[in-house]
């Protein structure tokens, strides 16, 4: 649909107006044919010289040394007949150091076929250049290129751009493929998506001629080349967010790579033998559910779950949903309904239980490198529109903190010997940076003198001095849950209380904290009027709103919108949701990566190396002689990352395993 708009676009160029055609293939006919007509515009060919001898290497090379200005960096890509480069074989490098035509060059070194240059001798006759910081570099998602050479025997310096992190900052809310990259900065040029080779299964693009990967390695190099221009000059437009780029997310890059490298070892042994003892704990969950109501079914059946909990034991529909096979089941819905009946407390425990033992406890085990043990996830920094880094193969941002098998699963994460593992966690980072936004006297006179700020919350709700446990987790609830515009049945059901009585706990929290409220509300509203939020550091976060009220309060004055008068769906009520927490939880983030830079620079005259970022933590493992003099200064360089008008404090331990840190 797309290349038929083009075309359609195209014609009514060359008519010098809109024309009115019968589509046709009739090569006879008299009407014109779409896709017959010369195109106004030809897409772009590329042709990259191919490097296939060692005096075009030699020649390549004497070109490449010349190239030392950072701002007219040499773009690289890198084509492999895998996309994990610690088992990845190279076929071919790709450089472009121009925008004519003539500017870029395909080294083949792995294919199948033809004329190929040996692996050694370009890798040692580019070492040079890729290995120095003198000849600066530009690439796209870098990280991946960076371990390619990495597991060549090449350690990549002098990054200088990542497109694709580029346009994380600018766009958090957009993909950034260089598909989409082209189609959005590049007009007339379009990257081929890898399945567009219509490579067969079982082959890789080490299969394909020498032309033809060429050509395909040549546009994304010269793609590359192009985008680092346009994405500079609109990130210079916006100053806070060139800086939060070229300060903190561009040097970042380098900082994941090296904890992907590094890994995490585990302890294959103990969660074998935690993988048995899961499968003996859900036979018995299973039995005192099947005890329950008299019958045995299959608890990982939503359809005779529903029967079961609906029809059976007659439970309250109006808690659930209709869909296609019955009523829903999903958490949120058994949430609803505990305390109504024994058997949901089961059917909870057994799904937490199962999903701990499938996605963790016999997962990890296989996807540990068999010689080292360790387990390298993949953190993404280009995916989460908060800032937030994530984390996949596997996914270890996602293990629960507070159950007692989430605790035994963090058990199994263990250092090398002679090391310690080192857990280093901000301590309420989001309430902290709430009371900085916010400016909420009592917020910050509690952080200020060092007070225990849930129990100061549940002292103002319940008007005494002595609060009890259960009082005291009730404030913290409420305090935590108000950054994530939790309501008030979310808070009774949460705090056990009634909807009435969690009613009337909010609004009391909304006068004790009426800074807080304030500051919330001219979020959202920031978030109509100018259509995005910021960070601390001035990241954004972009808000498109389809309601034509909505876009109508564009450009106004955030004292001439009216939060209360607005009818709002749901949809929409939860995107001002959003945007109210946006700048709380994307200041966490951009903090945290913040330590991780200035970790990795304290951290470079040492053995000790960065792991993990798990949420609010940085886990590190650190040799036992280094620990004395490294604990404070891991400490200090956290706690100093970014300056608030409240202090960051992190609480940190060490241990023999992820467990004992907590």
């Amino acid at each position: 649909l797309k290349k038929i708009l083009q075309k359609l676009d195209q014609i009514q160029q060359h008519l010098g107006g809109t024309p009115t055609l019968e589509l046709t293939s009739d090569a006879d006919s008299n009407q014109l044919s779409l896709f017959d007509l010369p195109p106004i515009s030809s897409p772009v060919l590329i042709a990259p010289d191919i490097i296939d001898t060692i005096p075009k290497l030699d020649a390549l090379l004497a070109k490449l040394t010349t190239f030392t200005n950072p701002h007219f960096p040499v773009a690289w890509d890198t084509e492999t007949t895998d996309l994990n480069p610690r088992v990845a074989k190279l076929v071919g490098i790709g450089c472009c150091w121009g925008k004519e035509l003539n500017s870029m060059a395909y080294i083949p070194i792995g294919h199948q076929s033809g004329d190929n240059l040996n692996l050694e001798i370009v890798l040692e006759k580019l070492r040079p250049i890729l290995a120095s910081d003198n000849y600066p570099k530009v690439f796209q998602n870098a990280k991946f290129d960076i371990d390619v050479f990495y597991h060549q025997g090449i350690t990549i310096k002098g990054l200088v751009f990542d497109t694709m992190v580029a346009s994380y900052v600018l766009h958090p809310e957009l993909t950034h493929n260089l598909e989409d990259l082209c189609d959005r900065y590049l007009d007339g040029i379009t990257s081929l998506s890898y399945k567009s080779l219509g490579i067969p299964a079982g082959k890789t693009i080490a299969d394909l001629d020498i032309n033809t990967t060429a050509n395909y390695c040549g546009l994304d190099a010269y793609a590359t080349y192009l985008l680092r221009e346009k994405l500079q000059a609109e990130l210079t437009k916006i100053p806070s967010l060139y800086q939060l780029f070229s300060e903190v997310e561009s040097p970042l890059v380098m900082v994941l790579w090296q904890m992907e490298n590094y890994g995490i070892k585990i302890n294959i042994n103990y969660l074998k033998n935690f993988s048995q003892q899961l499968e003996r704990d859900l036979a018995d969950i299973e039995k005192k559910a099947y005890e329950s109501i008299g019958e045995t079914f299959n608890l990982s059946s939503p359809k005779q779950l529903s029967e079961i909990l609906f029809d059976r034991l007659a439970l309250n529909r109006k808690k659930s949903r209709k869909t296609k096979t019955g009523y829903s089941t999903d958490q949120s819905v058994l949430e609803k309904l505990q305390g109504d009946h024994p058997l949901i407390d089961y059917i909870l425990e057994h799904r937490t239980l199962s999903k701990l033992k499938s996605t963790y406890v016999d997962a990890l085990p296989k996807l540990a490198e068999p010689k080292t043990a360790r387990v390298h996830t993949d953190f993404n920094q280009t995916i989460t529109s908060t800032g937030r880094l994530s984390s996949s193969n596997p996914n270890l941002q996602n293990i629960p903190i507070r159950s007692e098998f989430s605790r035994r699963i963090r058990q199994a994460f263990i250092p090398e010997d002679g090391y310690l593992l080192v857990s280093a966690d901000y301590s309420q980072i989001e309430l902290r940076i709430l009371a900085h936004l916010s400016q909420e006297p009592v917020l910050l006179e509690a952080y200020r003198s060092n007070q225990d700020v849930h129990k100061v919350t549940a002292q103002l709700l319940f008007d005494k001095g002595e609060i009890t446990p259960e009082e005291r987790s009730l404030g913290k609830t409420i305090n935590f849950g108000v950054i994530y515009g939790m309501g008030a049945q979310k808070f009774a059901r949460e705090s056990k209380l009634t909807v009435e009585q969690g009613r009337k706990f909010i609004e009391k929290y909304h006068q004790r904290y009426a800074q807080v409220f304030e500051y919330l509300e001219n979020s959202k509203k920031q978030a109509i009027a100018q259509g995005y939020v910021e960070t601390i550091l001035g990241r954004r976060r972009y808000f498109n709103f389809d309601n034509p009220l909505l876009k109508r309060l564009r450009g106004l004055s955030l004292h001439d919108i009216d939060l209360d008068s607005l009818k709002l769906n749901n949809e929409e009520a939860q995107l001002l949701r959003s945007a109210a927490n946006a700048p709380i939880q994307g200041s966490s983030a951009d903090i945290i990566k913040v330590a991780m830079v200035k970790l990795a620079e304290v951290l470079q005259n040492y053995r000790a190396r960065l792991l993990l970022q798990v949420h609010d933590e940085l886990v590190l493992e650190v040799p036992r002689e280094e620990w004395p003099s490294l604990e404070s200064k891991i400490k200090t360089t956290m706690e100093e990352a970014v300056s608030l008008t409240i202090p960051l404090l992190v609480e940190i331990k060490a241990g023999d395993n992820w467990m004992e840190t907590k």
